[in-house]
């Protein structure tokens, strides 16, 4: 069994309106186990691949059963005890230095998942009141704790799932249909007339000028619809076109009129109202 034992110097974690939070470490890594000990206090942390039919804890402890990655329980014990591991395939085993209290620090993840809207299996739904003389501490550990077991992929949250993206079809049909813009202080008539060409008719009105960032900074949308007017500016006369424009998409069509900031598929409507998502999204 190979092993490896290295020092991370540096875990950080940056809040909006807080300092960051550093903690120092020493881990221990072998095929099955992730030890992983505070550098300046006692405690530790050790997630375990659960191959084993029971897994035995000899210290009191706090601790998370895991199924394909995901926390489903939190636990504690006070003494030596023996979990059976047929229903979790991972454990995390948090085993606090003598000044946490581990009902105290079970208490805290209970809350920070049910916050989180983690749900566990069997969850403990009987409150305990974590004395206001040990709450800073325990809550300073607790979050620690969430902070190394985040760098190493394990969290309380619940990830969501990204939308995804809309996708939508050109027909010839389509191509007949002149969609007009009237947003951001432009103004255009375009045409979807084939899969790669959007056409913007002449006499568009372009945005003149685009949003910097908050730190006055150039942002991207902004340097590519300065590119695409840069293209096209024989065909552009006082924010105005003078002459059709080709694009490639609703993208480029939304960056050349008004530097983007927006879904493009919305902003483009028919004479009745509908826009060209609606005429061409595909479910």
């Amino acid at each position: 069994m190979t092993e490896k034992f290295g020092r991370f110097v540096v875990f950080r974690l940056m809040k909006k309106g807080e300092l960051a939070m550093e903690v120092n470490l020493k881990v221990k890594i072998n095929e099955k186990k992730i030890n992983i000990q505070f550098e300046d206090r006692e405690g530790e942390i050790n997630i375990i691949d659960a191959e084993d039919k029971s897994i035995n804890l000899a210290h009191p402890a706090v601790y998370f059963l895991l199924k394909d990655n995901k926390v489903n329980y939190i636990g504690k014990v006070s003494e030596s005890y023996t979990l059976d591991s047929s229903n979790f395939n991972k454990i995390i085993v948090i085993t606090p230095p003598w000044e946490i209290e581990p009902l105290y620090l079970e208490q805290l993840f209970l809350t920070e998942a049910k916050e989180n809207k983690l749900k566990l299996v069997d969850p403990v739904t009987e409150e305990v009141k974590v004395p206001a003389n040990q709450k800073k501490a325990v809550t300073e550990y607790k979050n620690e704790v969430l902070l190394i077991l985040e760098k190493f992929g394990y969290s309380l949250q619940v990830k969501k799932a990204k939308p995804a993206k809309a996708s939508h079809r050109w027909t010839k049909a389509v191509s007949q249909i002149e969609f007009y813009v009237d947003s951001r202080e432009s103004k255009a008539t375009v045409l979807w007339q084939k899969r790669n060409e959007m056409v913007i008719k002449a006499g568009a009105i372009l945005k003149p000028e685009g949003r910097l960032n908050k730190d006055g900074s150039i942002g991207m949308d902004m340097k590519f619809g300065d590119k695409l007017r840069d293209d096209h500016k024989e065909a552009i006369k006082d924010f105005k076109t003078t002459e059709d424009v080709v694009l490639k998409s609703v993208n480029e069509a939304g960056l050349f009129l008004y530097y983007g900031g927006t879904n493009g598929w919305l902003e483009m409507k028919d004479s009745s109202g509908k826009t060209i998502d609606e005429w061409t999204k595909v479910d």
